[in-house]
């Protein structure tokens, strides 16, 4: 296939750990459009890995994310597959995170999935085809005490995404929500876990596999959510 026509992936939020196991999977069968805060990290994939391309952003900044997407388009075309993976999060009780840490998290947790949806899905939707992929937490479904700046952006995330799905669907859209139940192993968690065997978390790669899947369910069998953890994760 000529790279040209391979259809256009675009994932937000691609860091060392699921951001770039993501953008490894989807590459080969797609061009994939990498949105990161870290210009360096982007251009050293880049150069790594074909079929990849670069947007340095923050997509809590609304106004640059506007103007990222629309060179995006204009680079690479309208996505067919898009995987909010970007993250805002904060540990604290509710009487110790500051409001402008929960404010900043809603807006990379929630607010930047509703531009993406309003800018890319109106084309998904006129060719009756297309998946928004959203990777969370299992924070959306329950607030312990501990995860205050982080907890309520995910569950209204998870309803975003909902309402999303349900406009979405019908007109040929999927949309899903791929929650991680899970220390992934990412180099921060391996250090602060590094007593802990393999098995006690999840790997990037079979994060990215797994949303390959949901980004490809036949029609008539579409998940909305779907919950994913280590096989010794305790729920």
């Amino acid at each position: 296939m000529n790279s040209d026509s391979k259809p256009v992936c675009l994932v937000t939020g691609v860091g060392p750990g699921t951001g770039l196991a993501l953008t490894k999977r989807f590459a080969g069968q797609y061009r994939v459009a990498m949105i990161a805060r870290d210009e360096q990290r982007l251009g050293l994939i880049t150069s790594e890995t074909p079929d990849t391309f670069a947007y340095a952003c923050d997509v809590s900044n609304a106004d640059l994310l506007a103007q990222t997407l629309a060179r995006v388009q204009q680079d690479l075309g309208d996505p067919e597959v898009v995987i909010h993976n970007a993250v805002g999060g904060a540990f604290g009780d509710f009487m110790s995170v500051p409001r402008e840490v929960l404010q900043k998290n809603f807006e990379v947790n929630v607010l930047a999935l509703a531009q993406l949806g309003q800018a890319l899905a109106p084309a998904m939707i006129a060719k009756g085809q297309g998946s928004i992929i959203c990777t969370g937490n299992t924070s959306a479904f329950r607030g312990k005490a501990n995860f205050a700046g982080f907890a309520p952006t995910k569950a209204a995330q998870r309803i975003l995404a909902e309402s999303m799905a349900r406009h979405a669907g019908p007109l040929g859209v999927h949309v899903a929500y791929v929650a991680i139940d899970a220390v992934i192993s990412v180099p921060w968690a391996l250090e602060r876990f590094s007593d802990q065997p393999a098995e006690f978390f999840c790997h990037p790669a079979d994060i990215a596999e797994h949303v390959w899947q949901v980004a490809h369910q036949p029609r008539s069998a579409w998940t909305f959510e779907t919950v994913i953890r280590p096989f010794g994760e305790s729920w």
